[in-house]
């Protein structure tokens, strides 16, 4: 049996699921995943192995209209998450009544040139008799590849999904080892499991005004020794992020810990500051830094301009 390898991108409005799915063929956390919209700020790629096919999963903010600097920068991570892929697929929110935003989405794949994929996702939550007048008004907008209902949080349909993808893809040696499943520098993902749980601790407009930056990442034979900033916008902000007392931050850093010490299979030391940097979605040196595929470039760079 021939072995199949490619890429396959996924897109969609916020909270549609893009990062759960992910994570559920995967089989392992490689994007972060919270209630809040936008938590996905760069293009992640996650790879499924298996003996007969490595499936490249590429994560993607979600579809919507910027309106500063690092909204800006996530829609242009969008339209580089779809150069050279296979397939694409839109999942949407099969809960979620149709809205304009799903009418920009749809509009938005149009622009690819390859199979396109609709996944109606939490179909685990509505009734069954509702997804044939659902997929009959998205295939009235567009001429869908493939429709798969699927609930990405248990993994429902996407057995399914996953051969379907495998029939398609090329037939090509594995672009990655089997035993590696994200791309990701592993200070990168460190910085977004502690922002995922500043996220999850806080309320309002503070998720949004998180960024949190990686100063230091020592790895030794024993421990791993991680010092990370997490910025935000006003002095308000933090005071909700510190919490009394320091709660708050000290809950973070707890629950960062354990989740980076489950990836890294290490013990590891984290230390957590807090900084307001006002309008820092705004600041283009500070939004270039939290894109990493930029900070590998910039790497690169500097060990050429050092040889």
């Amino acid at each position: 049996m021939p072995f199949k390898c490619g890429f396959v991108a996924i897109v969609g409005r916020p909270n549609a699921g893009k990062s759960t799915l992910v994570n559920q063929l995967v089989g392992s956390k490689v994007a972060i995943v919270s209630p809040k919209p936008q938590t996905t700020r760069n293009r992640i790629q996650g790879i499924v192995n298996r003996d007969d096919a490595q499936i490249v999963l590429v994560d993607t903010p979600g579809i919507h209209n910027p309106r500063n600097v690092l909204s800006r920068q996530m829609m242009d991570e969008l339209q580089h998450a779809i150069e050279g892929i296979d397939i694409l697929c839109l999942i949407v929110d099969a809960t979620s009544d149709f809205g304009t935003g799903d009418r920009f989405s749809i509009e938005w794949v149009q622009r690819f040139h390859g199979p396109v994929y609709l996944l109606l996702n939490k179909v685990d939550r509505i009734s069954k008799n509702l997804l044939l007048p659902l997929i009959e008004r998205y295939q009235k907008l567009h001429d869908f590849t493939e429709v798969f209902p699927i609930a990405a949080i248990n993994g429902e349909g996407c057995g399914k999904l996953v051969e379907s993808w495998i029939a398609r893809l090329p037939e090509g040696p594995p672009h990655f080892p089997p035993d590696q499943f994200t791309d990701q520098p592993e200070r990168f993902l460190a910085a977004e499991l502690i922002r995922e749980k500043a996220i999850l601790a806080t309320r309002e407009e503070v998720p949004h005004a998180i960024a949190v930056l990686v100063d230091s990442f020592e790895e030794k034979t024993t421990l791993t020794k991680i010092r990370a900033t997490v910025y935000v916008e006003r002095e308000g902000q933090k005071g909700i992020l510190i919490g009394k007392g320091g709660e708050t931050m000290k809950k973070i850093g707890t629950q960062a810990r354990k989740d980076i010490e489950a990836f890294l299979g290490a013990h590891v030391f984290l230390e957590l500051s807090v900084k307001v940097q006002p309008n820092w979605r705004q600041n283009s040196v500070l939004v270039r830094q939290l894109d990493w595929h930029r900070q590998l470039e910039q790497l690169a760079e500097a060990e050429t301009l050092d040889e």
